[in-house]
């Protein structure tokens, strides 16, 4: 069949490798398939994923803390919906923001994140509170750094000018 297919000048399906002579394939590219595949943008993509591992993952504290499987996936299911929609807050507004402030809601996001995940396992509201500080401090700090030293153009000018353009006359 394969040597059928290839002497009547069809080609290989692109999912699988083989040759399906008998679902179409032609020898001339198909027109529903030459546009190229749509991508879901990174700016979607990235909360959403990081949402999904925060619910995952407040299941997994939940569980072994002593919840019922069903209410941990409650809880889980909550917090990740909860943390996508703020992320995609964040993500969908930074560039309207100075880096400082983009750097602050990071770290805040983050800190309150690590702060409540940290809750469910048992320790006091001040550890908890105190732990959360720690990490939103840390957040803000490496997104600081991330911001200012791998963007040539910040949404509101540049942050570090290379030079001063200056008239010879004026000082």
């Amino acid at each position: 069949m394969v040597k059928h297919a290839l002497r009547h000048g069809a080609r290989a399906a692109r999912s699988h490798g083989v040759v399906e002579g008998e679902h179409g394939a032609t020898s001339s590219a198909s027109p529903a398939r030459s546009g190229t595949a749509r991508r879901i943008p990174a700016a979607v993509a990235l909360p959403v994923i990081a949402a999904l591992g925060f619910g995952c993952y407040t299941i997994w504290i939940d569980h072994t803390s002593g919840a019922k499987g069903g209410q941990a996936a409650l809880l889980g299911l909550i917090a990740a919906v909860v943390s996508g929609a703020l992320g995609l807050l964040l993500v969908h507004f930074q560039s309207s923001m100075i880096t400082d402030t983009r750097a602050l809601a990071y770290g805040a996001l983050f800190g309150v994140s690590m702060g409540w995940l940290y809750s469910l396992s048992g320790p006091s509201v001040l550890k908890s509170s105190a732990w959360g500080l720690v990490m939103g401090i840390i957040m803000g700090v490496v997104s600081l750094y991330v911001f200012r030293t791998h963007r040539v153009r910040e949404p509101h000018g540049l942050h570090r000018p290379r030079t001063h353009h200056r008239p010879h006359g004026a000082h």
